[in-house]
């Protein structure tokens, strides 16, 4: 087998995020491209990037994990590049698959030419041009800044667990027919989890861990405040304010950030500068996605 890619240099791993001389520098960083970190993220996305350690993020749906991702791919200029994890997602679908079909042309296509030897034909058709590579081994191949997203990674198998964890610790990926993938510029990556399943303690053990809450009361106004165009402060504190009080109570699925974003919208395409009970339940079908909680909300809140 040959390698086919050198093993990487000193100095050219994570370089985007080296940019950032402190966690201080990464916190306006994203809040210049519309993401509002708190301290503690600010310091692991910076501690990530001097590191070169992936970052679990985990908590609730709707809090922010993917968008961290997105949002230091933006920051740094660095391409995302984004594996959405499922059940059943095997290796063809995260790493690399061949392409059986043109494979099979081009046997067809040699038998007709007269019958090359088999040695010929094996040598083309296990060459780059039938390899289709999947997300983590083109994060491993890049030759630019790569932020690797991980998503939802609490949806795999165990197997695939397993799998992920061997090109996370090594950086590379061994291809039986053209031989060891290995990375020249470490990509940065975040791997999300709902927290659906406790994921395997190797998987942590190489991981930075932060754990994304809803934002507090104050964090989602000004959350708000920046990504609605339009919106007053008074409005925004109502909107945060009323969030917070519906996820305090028992529900299926309590509101996310995106949820509050969307009512928040709602109001203002309205022409509303606040809103009262009966306005809250009014809309309650913004913010919430099962009856039995919109149910549970106008009781609450007209109770």
């Amino acid at each position: 087998m040959r390698s086919v890619s050198e093993p990487p240099v000193d100095g050219d791993v994570g370089d985007a995020p080296r940019a950032f001389a402190t966690a201080a520098d990464v916190a306006a960083g994203l809040r210049s491209v519309g993401y509002l970190p708190d301290d503690r993220i600010a310091a692991t996305v910076f501690l990530a990037g001097r590191l070169e350690k992936p970052v679990l993020v985990e908590g609730p749906a709707g809090t922010g994990k993917t968008e961290l991702a997105k949002s230091v791919a933006a920051l740094t200029g660095a391409r995302l590049i984004r594996l959405q994890c499922y059940e059943g997602l095997d290796e063809s679908k995260a790493l690399y698959e061949w392409d059986y079909r043109r494979q099979l042309l081009r046997i067809q296509a040699g038998a007709q030419a007269g019958g090359e030897a088999w040695d010929d034909v094996e040598d083309d058709i296990f060459g780059e041009h039938y390899l289709l590579t999947r997300p983590l081994l083109a994060a491993i191949r890049a030759t630019e800044p790569v932020v690797l997203l991980v998503d939802e990674v609490d949806r795999l198998d165990v197997e695939t667990e397993a799998l992920l964890l061997e090109v996370l610790s090594d950086f590379q990926v061994s291809i039986p027919e053209l031989g060891t993938v290995t990375a020249t510029r470490r990509p940065l990556v975040f791997l999300t989890s709902n927290n659906s399943r406790e994921l395997s303690e190797a998987l942590k053990r190489r991981c930075l861990y932060l754990h994304l809450d809803y934002p507090s009361t104050e964090r989602e106004r000004d959350i708000v405040l920046s990504r609605v165009p339009g919106i007053g402060e008074r409005l925004a504190d109502r909107v945060a304010q009323v969030v917070r009080s519906l996820r305090g109570l028992e529900l299926r699925k309590r509101p996310s950030v995106s949820e509050t974003l969307d009512w928040a919208r709602t109001l203002v395409v309205l022409g509303l500068d606040d809103v009262d009970a009966a306005g809250v339940v009014e809309h309650l079908h913004v913010l919430l996605k099962h009856q039995s909680d919109i149910e549970l909300a106008t009781r609450e809140l007209t109770g």
